[in-house]
């Protein structure tokens, strides 16, 4: 059954802003998706969104320990984060007192 609001739409939001806190590795995003959400989205799911980030140049690959790739910000990615959070707060700030009591 598919859900009606399962936050896909923010998923590339969610990817940019982990990696404006420390460069990670897409298992460490998977990982710390699974922290927040619950759940731990495929790779099928993460590397796409690696990917189109990359292409837009809001992120760059970094070499990691072996064979791990890791990811950090680019100039281009903190001027997108600043950007999409201050549409995401306007969007959802005015229904904070909505979710106060939403029982999560």
């Amino acid at each position: 059954m598919k859900e009606c609001c399962d936050m896909k739409g923010f998923l590339s939001f969610l990817v940019l802003k982990l990696i404006s806190n420390r460069n990670m590795s897409g298992d460490e995003i998977r990982e710390e998706l699974k922290v927040r959400k619950g759940t731990m989205p495929s790779p099928g799911t993460i590397y796409p969104v690696l990917k189109s980030l990359s292409q837009s140049g809001f992120i760059q690959e970094i070499k990691g320990k072996g064979k791990t790739k890791k990811y950090r910000i680019t100039k281009k990615g903190e001027k997108e984060i600043k950007i999409a959070t201050r549409k995401f707060c306007a969007i959802f700030y005015d229904m904070k007192d909505d979710f106060r009591n939403c029982g999560c």
